[in-house]
């Protein structure tokens, strides 16, 4: 479930976890290493295009066509962080739609294998700052990441 941290009435956190049946080296490889998959897994993110770089590396920059609402939406992302034996990816919104909104945009990507059983959690955190109290916090965002990561694991399980 999303859990909301609000640290200022302009800066704010958010965070959820997604159970999937495929493992988190798996969900993460796709995620990393491939992204331009999940355009294929759900039919909410439109394309995926790399800009600079490689594909799960530091500093590269992907360029996102995804859908919110009903309302075609685009998104360039730096690669901040990655760590392959934590399976967890770090994007800076650089530019895009979202930065219509926010000053600062920070996603970070974590898949974890589940203590007991087979499958994963994936941990999904958004940290960020609003322009204004005008904009709303992004919770939108958030239920289409959990919808995306549910699509992407029918894929990895197919």
């Amino acid at each position: 479930m999303a859990q909301a941290m609000r640290q200022s009435s302009l800066q704010g956190e958010l965070e959820v976890d997604v159970e999937i049946k495929a493992s988190a080296k798996k969900f993460h490889q796709m995620l990393s290493g491939r992204p331009h998959d999940i355009a294929k897994a759900t039919p909410d993110i439109q394309g995926c295009a790399l800009h600079e770089g490689e594909f799960g590396k530091v500093g590269s920059v992907i360029f996102w066509n995804y859908v919110i609402d009903g309302q075609p939406k685009v998104g360039k992302e730096r690669i901040e962080a990655v760590d392959q034996e934590k399976n967890l990816i770090a994007f800076r919104v650089v530019d895009g739609d979202m930065l219509n909104g926010f000053k600062s945009f920070l996603i970070t990507v974590q898949a974890t294998p589940k203590l007991r059983g087979s499958g994963s959690v994936v941990k999904c955190h958004f940290k960020y700052e609003r322009i204004d109290e005008e904009v709303a916090h992004p919770e939108k965002l958030l239920a289409l990441f959990v919808k995306t990561t549910k699509d992407m694991d029918e894929m990895l399980l197919s």
